[in-house]
């Protein structure tokens, strides 16, 4: 068998409710001062109050940084950390979507380091040690609490990543009723991009594609599409939002180990430039790179097809199993309601030629994609999403 290294993190609470017991969950691994990393969508809707309560009720003091925005940029954690050293904490709490979490990590590792954040880009260059580190996530999507990645918007447009496994926390809450109030539109985004991250992760061509990786993908792809479709129309469904938020979680799991590839690489340059959300924009590309793909994958996606929809299971060959797979997740995102081309968010075929370009800068990610993709490929891809 092929020697594999797989990290995760070590402790996961998955319990409705568990935000608001937090502080007796981890406030002996964060100290007495925590820095509470947040948005201010969440700080307005008090959806943090019960967890910042249970903290402040084990006698912690607690220290709310909440201008975490989408994309979040570099001068924003810079204001993070500022904080939290102001605060002289011991300890970090990333709560929300995706971006707060990335926020957080970076915070943890450039309090409990001191290290110099640009000799901290890609992939293994962290070396830490990081503050105790605990992520609430929000949104059934990124997997940001389970994976040792944080992407920051550096400049007007670059996205640029710490990858390593010093920044995984010690502790992911997984508190299903925390998802109850999200949009649908939000719920539909953050849920494809999760289903990408189990795709992209299985059929990764990465030397680190692991069996472990892989069963986590099925798995994942299991529960988010057998309720992804359920949570957009029953928002209050408590079953059916913790399915999807431990999908998630596993999807997360699977391409910490095993890394996304072109999907994502093309998504960048969208929400990058366009501020797109993240999600939507890997719906957006999501079935043209796997159009693209199929010559050298279709076996793979054919593996996959009936864990996201079970009725393809009837579908001849892998060729025909594949293209039906690829044509239920184009499908899909019009049955979410979601744009699903390029020009319904505003972007103009004269900006195409660029994003295929700034696609480019995303090596780490072209690097496992199951077929070459060069510049006139991404321009192609992104040609047929317009």
């Amino acid at each position: 068998m092929t020697p594999f290294v797989f990290n995760t993190t070590p402790s996961i609470v998955f319990e409705p409710g568990a935000a608001g017991r937090l502080g007796a969950i981890a406030g002996r691994k964060l100290g007495p001062r925590v820095l509470f990393v947040t948005d201010p969508g969440l700080r307005r809707l008090g959806l943090g109050d019960a967890a910042v309560a249970s903290l402040e009720g084990q006698g912690i003091s607690v220290t709310i940084f909440d201008a975490v925005e989408a994309d979040p940029s570099r001068a924003t954690l810079e204001k993070a950390v500022e904080a939290g050293r102001a605060a002289q904490v011991t300890g970090v709490v990333g709560f929300g979507g995706g971006s707060s979490l990335d926020v957080a990590k970076l915070v943890a590792l450039l309090l409990g380091s001191g290290e110099d954040l640009d000799g901290a880009w890609g992939v293994a260059q962290a070396k830490g040690p990081r503050l105790p580190l605990v992520l609430v996530p929000t949104t059934a999507g990124t997997g940001s609490e389970v994976t040792p990645v944080s992407i920051i918007t550096v400049g007007e447009e670059e996205k640029r990543g710490v990858s390593s496994p010093v920044i995984l926390p010690d502790i992911a809450v997984l508190d299903a009723e925390l998802t109850l109030g999200l949009p649908g539109h939000i719920t539909a985004a953050t849920g494809v991009d999760a289903m990408v991250h189990a795709i992209e992760a299985y059929a990764s061509k990465n030397a680190n594609n692991n069996p472990l990786s892989r069963m986590l993908a099925r798995q994942a792809l299991q529960l988010l599409g057998a309720n992804i479709e359920t949570v957009v129309r029953e928002p209050t469904n408590v079953a059916a939002r913790g399915a999807m938020l431990l999908g998630s979680m596993l999807a997360g799991q699977a391409f910490a180990n095993s890394p996304v590839a072109a999907v994502h690489a093309l998504a960048y340059p969208i929400g990058g430039t366009f501020h797109v959300p993240h999600g939507l924009s890997n719906a957006l590309v999501l079935p043209h790179v796997l159009r693209f793909n199929a010559p050298e994958a279709a076996h793979v996606y054919a593996e996959i097809a009936a864990d996201a929809f079970p009725h393809l299971a009837g579908e001849e060959g892998a060729q025909g199993r594949c293209a039906a797979f690829i044509e239920e997740l184009a499908g899909l995102s019009k049955r979410l309601g979601m744009q699903t081309r390029l020009r319904e968010v505003s972007i103009g075929e004269e900006h195409l030629a660029k994003m295929a370009a700034d696609a480019m800068k995303q090596q780490r990610l072209l690097v496992n994609n199951p077929r070459p993709v060069v510049e006139a490929d991404a321009l192609a891809i992104y040609r047929a999403a317009w």
